[in-house]
């Protein structure tokens, strides 16, 4: 039963399907589907008509960047011909944002990563078998050596990379919320309060949760600027 915010992406090849709607109505009422019962809202929808010829999907970079706004879950209704689309499958691996599909509602980033990185995935495989197996090994009673020091750097590195990686998500998200605040203050001269407040009428979270307040958006500015 779904649950949350959601934005739903659908597709179509051609300007002539998304004119006659053709293929749309079928993954809207695949979606409507799968949102049915349960305590949910569909912020938005967003509709790409994608030529052949493109490989960028600007609307779906409007969905992701609602998705981060609002933290929501993307939905879509078919992911069978879009996961062999490398744009699709490269924009969800860097966007951070979960998703759904309603035809295979059990992929995830995982899957996609499998889908676009085989040998990544059985790299970590690899891994969680060498851990039991020296879980198991110091169970039977055998010493376990090693160099601390090389095990030490590494869990450095570790958590430098996390912190790089919540670093890039936090810059993503002011940047999708600092572009809303662009369309809001399009003259540069309302007041930060005016903004703050327009943003909680647009149903967009703050930072910390609650309303957005002046200095929120202040900083949101200011981060932006420095980036």
């Amino acid at each position: 039963m779904a649950t949350g915010k959601w934005i739903s992406y659908l597709r179509v090849s051609t300007a002539r399907q998304g004119r006659s709607g053709l293929g749309l109505e079928a993954q809207r009422d695949a979606v409507a589907g799968f949102l049915n019962g349960g305590n949910w809202s569909l912020i938005a929808e967003v509709v790409e008509v994608e030529s052949g010829k493109r490989s960028d999907r600007p609307k779906l970079a409007e969905a992701l960047r609602l998705c981060r706004m609002h933290g929501a879950t993307l939905v879509i209704a078919r992911l069978d011909h879009l996961a062999r689309n490398v744009a699709f499958v490269s924009a969800l691996m860097d966007a951070g944002v979960d998703f759904v599909a309603v035809d295979f509602p059990q992929a995830n980033r995982l899957t996609i990563h499998i889908l676009a990185a085989v040998a990544e995935h059985e790299a970590q495989a690899i891994s969680t078998r060498t851990k039991a197996a020296l879980a198991a090994a110091k169970a039977r009673g055998t010493s376990l050596g090693g160099d601390r020091g090389n095990i030490r750097q590494i869990a450095a590195k570790g958590r430098q990379i996390a912190a790089l990686v919540r670093s890039k998500a936090a810059l993503m998200t002011a940047q999708d919320v600092a572009a809303t605040i662009a369309e809001i203050d399009a003259t540069g001269t309302l007041p930060l309060r005016q903004i703050a407040a327009a943003l909680d009428a647009r149903s967009i979270p703050a930072p910390r949760g609650g309303n957005w307040s002046a200095v929120q958006v202040s900083r949101i500015r200011n981060r932006i600027a420095s980036a």
